[in-house]
Parts: structure tokens; sequence; C-alpha cells
């Protein structure tokens, strides 16, 4: 699970994407987009994401203003879109989870939205 503070654009979100036999995915070639969904799998973000070391399938999403600002969980996963056409989702078992907290300053605890 990656925890980012609400309304915040750093930390950047870096992850090194793995096929099902749990070897890292050659991203020569490939584009790359990051998809993260609420919890009525309506899409918040769709869009590539910035490629850091090809052989090696390592990737950063770059959080744009707006996007951490509904505190909450999200689901998300990669879409690799190979030089044949083919796709593979990342993770291809299920989602990882973006969470977003809040202070509350009036009730004195954190807000997690869930």
């Amino acid at each position: 699970m990656f925890v980012i503070k609400q309304n915040d654009t750093l930390p950047s979100l870096e992850a090194q994407l793995f096929d099902c036999n749990n070897n890292p995915i050659n991203l020569d070639l490939c584009g790359v987009h990051f998809h993260m969904m609420d919890n009525k799998s309506q899409v918040k973000i769709n869009r590539p994401v910035t490629i850091i070391d090809v052989e090696n399938g390592k990737v950063k999403v770059e959080w744009e203003e707006g996007d951490t600002k509904e505190v909450g969980t999200y689901k998300c996963e990669f879409e690799v879109n190979m030089p044949d056409d083919k796709i593979i989702t990342v993770p291809n078992d299920g989602y990882f989870f973006n969470f977003y907290s809040a202070w509350n300053s009036i009730k004195g605890e954190w807000e997690n939205g869930i």
C-alpha cells in the first residue's frame, strides 16, 4: 500500500513491474499507463507514467494538482502496452492500493475516507 497525505504531490509513486512469473518486465518500446479507481470503480486517473529503468521494469507516477484531493483508498494498476500490441496488466491478480489521509483538526484525528 502506498500512503500519501491529502493534497500532497510528493512523494512520487515508484514501482517495479513484474510478469506472472515474477520476472521484471522489459519496457523497451512499451507504453505504460497508470489507472486509479475509487471504491465505486470510477476512474480517477488514467495517464502515462514515466519509465525510469527500461530493462528492470521500473516506473514512476508523478502526482498532479488535484490527484490526491479526495481522502480515501483507491484501487490501482498499471497497463503495459507491449510492442506487439499485447497488453499486460500489473498486478495480474487484482489491484494494489493508494491511501490518502487527512488530519481533522476539529476531531483531532486522522481521517481515512474508508
